[in-house]
């Protein structure tokens, strides 16, 4: 094999590997230049399959920047944040403007965003990441609760931002978890005590998502799931006679047809039918006003199969992913619903029976305001993968 050092000096080397280095680092802008994926999976879709994207970046190139918006966008609001990267400590983030803003109070992300530059930024901000409920295919995002379709070269184009990078909502509150600590959290059953371990997330909302945390180095990883379109499974009569409603021909009705706010809805309209009623409640606030003050049988027996769905839901994924660590239950609508939680028959379901109850009595269960996990999640996710402009740190989240 030639050796270039018996013909070429040191320095001459230097140069032809900073050469070298250029070019490579070059070739991924000439060969992508709209986008680039961290992983490429097969999805199957109707008809055939796509490459999905996880962990997507959108982007023409890397400019450097240190100011970066982070949204977490669910199907009824959005929470928008203002990013750095901290001075004290670069691994972490810091928060230098937030909003929570009604979806519906916007005809699009796009226009969502920019109403919160225009309203809180006062500098240009060329990066963004986004943390939306469901998957990325291409350049959508596949969600049927979105309160419009979102494209991330459309919101890129629109934003004239230089890189839009996405991940999963739940997937974002895993990160949020980074410091194991509960501040702004309850438990609802289980031991005191946050031992260490993996962690599972759930967030009953618009829709229902759940993700899992691994422990490991810097953080540990998280895995985003659509465990909230696994099919229901009845555990009592009335539900299977709830179910039969939902279904009257059988066929599939995923868990978020129940355990979701608009899932608590439809089960007081169900339960209304099933006693020869007209449902007068509208909103699932107000089946929780009326459950709490026992006002409404269809509305207390509505949150009675809600939070009992929502513990075999639980408990379910907390064996299929043997959570050893806790379990958050995350969302404004279960907060708010936290002493109907308590007195339901959550635990019972939650801890099944036979051998798998002394397992699942050992994980503590925590319920916790969503408020800016979201947001914070998603920018120390994006800042582990290397915010452009800013060193990456080490990291396994991988």
């Amino acid at each position: 094999m030639l050796d270039l050092r018996n013909i070429v000096n040191p320095f001459h080397i230097n140069i032809l590997c900073a050469l070298f280095e250029s070019v490579f680092c070059l070739l991924p802008c000439k060969l992508t230049p709209v986008t680039s994926a961290r992983t490429l999976m097969s999805v199957p879709v109707r008809g055939g399959t796509v490459n999905a994207a996880t962990g997507h970046l959108d982007r023409p190139g890397s400019i450097p920047a240190t100011l970066f918006l982070a949204a977490d966008v669910g199907g009824t609001y959005a929470r928008v944040g203002l990013v750095q990267v901290s001075k004290d400590d670069g691994h972490q983030v810091e928060l230098l403007a937030y909003r929570k803003l009604a979806c519906a109070d916007f005809p699009g992300l796009a226009e969502l965003l920019q109403s919160f530059v225009a309203s809180d930024v006062r500098t240009t901000v060329r990066h963004c990441v986004l943390a939306c409920a469901g998957q990325l295919v291409g350049d959508e995002v596949l969600n049927d609760n979105s309160a419009w379709p979102i494209h991330l070269a459309q919101v890129r184009k629109a934003m004239a931002l230089d890189e839009v990078a996405f991940l999963n909502d739940l997937e974002a509150l895993g990160y949020a978890l980074d410091d194991g600590s509960a501040q702004g959290t309850r438990r609802l059953c289980g031991p005191d005590i946050r031992p260490d371990g993996s962690i599972l997330v759930i967030g009953p909302g618009t829709g229902l998502g759940a993700a899992v945390r691994w422990p490991g180095t810097s953080g540990g990883r998280v895995l985003t799931t659509e465990a909230g379109q696994m099919d229901y499974a009845p555990h009592s009569v009335r539900e299977r006679e709830v179910l039969a409603h939902l279904a009257p021909n059988g066929g599939y009705v995923a868990y978020e047809r129940i355990v979701s706010g608009p899932g608590l809805l439809a089960l007081y309209a169900v339960l209304c039918t099933l006693r020869g009623e007209t449902p007068r409640l509208g909103t699932p606030e107000a089946v929780t006003a009326a459950a709490s003050a026992c006002s409404d049988a269809q509305a207390v027996e509505a949150v009675e199969i809600f939070c009992a769905s929502l513990g075999s839901f639980t408990g379910s994924l907390a064996m299929a992913f043997v959570t050893v660590g806790s379990v958050y239950l995350a969302g404004g609508f279960l907060y708010s619903m936290f002493a109907l939680l308590e007195r339901s028959a959550f635990e019972e379901r939650f801890l099944h029976g036979r051998s798998v109850r002394a397992l699942l009595s050992r994980v503590p269960v925590w319920v916790t305001e969503h408020g800016r996990k979201g947001v914070l999640g998603a920018a120390r996710w994006y800042l582990r993968r290397g915010v452009p402009g800013v060193a990456r740190y080490a990291s396994a989240a991988g």
